[in-house]
C-alpha cells in the first residue's frame, strides 16, 4: 500500500466507466466482491489511464465515511452504501474511530463524533451502514 493519511486504501479493478463532459463515473470492483462507485473528472481518467480490467485503488479518509443504524428506516443517496458490523471503537477526547467490516468482509474505517456515537448507541458488534458518496472517492493507480 502507499503511505497516505486515509485510513480506507480499497485495490480492485475498473469494472466501468461512463463517459460523461466533464466526469466520469468509475465503477471499482474491489477485492471483496464489494462494487466502489467514484465520479473523477475525464482529465484525472486519462492522466492515470483508467480503463476497463486496469487496477486502481480507492482512498477513502475515515471523516468521509458517514454510518448509519440499519433500522434507520431510511434511504440514502449516496452511491456507495456497505452493511456490515463493528468490530473495534477506539474513543478519543472528541471522536471515535469506529473499525467495521461488510457482509463481504471488507474493513472499513469511520470517524465520528463521540456524541454521534452516543446518539447511534454504537458498539461492537453493532450492524450498521457505511455511506460514502461518490464524490468523496479518490481514485489512483500504479505509475
Amino acid at each position: 500500500m502507499m503511505k497516505v493519511s486515509a485510513r480506507n486504501q480499497l485495490t480492485g479493478k475498473v469494472t466501468r466507466i461512463i463517459t460523461g463532459a466533464v466526469n466520469n463515473e468509475v465503477d471499482i470492483t474491489l477485492e471483496h466482491g464489494e462494487v466502489l462507485t467514484t465520479v473523477i473528472t475525464k482529465e484525472s481518467c486519462e492522466a492515470l489511464d483508467i480503463r476497463n480490467g486496469k487496477e486502481a485503488i480507492a482512498i477513502i479518509k475515515a471523516p468521509w465515511v458517514v454510518l448509519a443504524n440499519v433500522d434507520s428506516g431510511l434511504r440514502f443517496s449516496a452511491r456507495n452504501q456497505f452493511r456490515g458490523k463493528i468490530t473495534k471503537i477506539v474513543n478519543g477526547a472528541v471522536n471515535s474511530t469506529i473499525h467495521l467490516k461488510t457482509e463481504k468482509g471488507l474493513p472499513l474505517t469511520a470517524i465520528i463524533t463521540n456524541e454521534g456515537r452516543d446518539e447511534m448507541e454504537l458498539h461492537e458488534g453493532n450492524e450498521v451502514i457505511a455511506l460514502v458518496k461518490a464524490s468523496g472517492v479518490i481514485l489512483a493507480t500504479r505509475a
